[in-house]
């Protein structure tokens, strides 16, 4: 099993346990995960930490150059891109830990996903429609809100990442909720205890997937 962790909090996690929720879950999530597996390889992305760039015009302007007429600042500029995208295919398991902001994913994750996406490399059109390349993976994602959202019409993540994973070939998704964060410290204490059940279940193997 390869592994890639993709924190996407601004915030750190403490060595207290205080800060991201989102990380600890991904972080108790991929420590079970490689307790089953010991000889797991895990990569760690912190797009809290990395910073990526957004997706704007000079970054456009590289993508659409021919590869042999680009300057040295934008074959950097896509390579940066490319060298995600790799890092993505040699793996077989993902786990995204995701915090609720403004109603949806966070800027981060955001940049991260308009890095991958990628015609004609992660995904292409075809006669029959477009088509993923970044099949054959499980994905978990832990979602952290601080009210509750699931299955409300207010839940815009989950049928945004269902779409764009799925846009991308990746369809074995595995949601973890962990809701109610702010609501005072008896119903975080009750969001994480669900969420942490949750994550046992689907490593018996009692959980289904998501389809995109």
């Amino acid at each position: 099993m390869n592994i890639l962790q993709i924190n996407s909090s601004a915030r750190r996690l403490q060595d207290d346990g205080q800060g991201s929720h989102s990380t600890r879950l991904a972080n108790e999530l991929v420590a079970a995960l490689r307790a089953g597996q010991p000889a797991a390889r895990l990569d760690i992305l912190d797009l809290g930490q990395r910073n990526l760039p957004a997706l704007d015009e000079a970054t456009l302007q590289a993508l659409f150059t021919p590869a042999e007429q680009r300057s040295e600042a934008q074959a950097a500029r896509v390579a940066q891109d490319m060298a995600l995208i790799e890092q993505v295919r040699a793996q077989d398991t993902l786990v995204l830990a995701v915090p609720m902001i403004n109603f949806g994913i966070p800027t981060q994750l955001k940049h991260w996903i308009d890095a991958i996406a990628k015609a004609g490399v992660t995904f292409r059109y075809t006669a029959n429609g477009p088509e993923g390349l970044l099949g054959g993976k499980k994905v978990y994602i832990v979602l952290t809100r601080g009210g509750i959202y699931r299955d409300q019409p207010s839940d815009t993540m989950v049928p945004y990442l269902k779409t764009v994973l799925g846009f991308l070939g990746m369809t074995d998704l595995h949601f973890i909720y962990a809701e109610g964060l702010s609501m005072g410290p008896d119903a975080e204490a009750q969001g994480l205890a669900a969420a942490r059940e949750q994550i046992a279940s689907l490593l018996q193997g009692q959980g289904e997937a998501q389809p995109a």
